[in-house]
């Protein structure tokens, strides 16, 4: 065989084998690729569905305790709950020792400022909160200003028998009088100069609960009439400015809750006794 021929022949063997090797190479690598990622996607999990979460079950509103002070109660335990909200500035006024009105409204409040079923009534749950948060009330914080400066004199001879509304003007004082027993005493308010409060031995011929004055157009809550239009009332501007003004012959009261218990317990008939001791 010439020279020729054997470069040709060897020439076209060397084409040949690499380009089998080419091709082996191409399809390992091609395969190296395709394969693992088909793979790896048939062996992946499926995602795990996600499942909503039950809602949270509402916790159950707390429930009130049984009642230990409440409305209508009048006791030591309740002069004593009033000064302890006026410690925290929930009551306002002197306290009296009558669960009225305005006690009831000072222990919803505080109630609802701490999360304590709003009853307006006194459980154990309120009073345990408001004894941690107060001290024990002295003397004064318990009698109150009001109290302690109008301290009744002797009484009146008229008001030992009966059931007596007895208002003494020289220590500014009203007491409730029933067969001889003081039930009650409240502070009062006189007419002015040009229009005093009369004396005298009278009888409540009237009773208004909401009464408005037609004279003046002034607010006569829990009127009881005596004498023409002079009455026994609650009056906001005594509660407000004491002393520094008067009534306009009426016997004013500043004490909303003593006044509100007063009125449900004089009947029309009963005696009024004005008097100087």
């Amino acid at each position: 065989m010439s020279l020729v021929r054997r470069l040709v022949l060897v020439v076209t063997i060397s084409v040949l084998l690499s380009t089998a090797a080419y091709g082996a190479g191409w399809a390992s690598r091609h395969d190296d690729r395709a394969v693992p990622v088909v793979a790896e996607r048939a062996d992946r999990p499926p995602a795990p569905t996600r499942v909503p979460a039950p809602p949270a079950e509402p916790r159950p509103e707390p429930r009130p305790g049984p009642r230990l002070l409440g409305p209508g109660d009048q006791s030591p335990e309740v002069r004593g709950l009033q000064a302890r909200l006026a410690q925290i500035d929930w009551f306002e006024g002197d306290p009296t020792g009558f669960y009225g009105d305005l006690t009831a409204a000072a222990v919803r409040g505080f109630q609802a400022k701490r999360g304590i079923p709003v009853t307006g009534e006194v459980d154990r749950r309120t009073l345990g909160r408001l004894h941690a948060m107060t001290t024990e009330p002295t003397r004064a914080e318990l009698l109150g200003t009001a109290e302690a400066a109008n301290a009744p004199g002797a009484l009146d001879e008229r008001c030992r028998t009966g059931r007596v509304l007895c208002i003494d003007k020289t220590t500014s004082t009203l007491r409730w009088v029933v067969d001889g027993e003081v039930l009650q005493t409240l502070d009062t308010r006189f007419g002015a100069t040009g229009t005093p409060t009369r004396e005298g031995v009278f009888s409540v011929y009237r009773k208004s609960r909401d009464h408005v004055s037609s004279l003046y157009g002034s607010a006569m809550p829990y009127a009881m009439f005596f004498d023409g239009g002079q009455a026994v009332h609650y009056s906001p501007d005594f509660a407000a400015v004491g002393y520094a003004g008067a009534s306009h012959g009426c016997v004013n009261i500043r004490d909303h809750d003593g006044i509100a218990w007063l009125y449900e317990q004089v009947q029309v008939g009963d005696t009024v006794v004005v008097s100087w001791s």
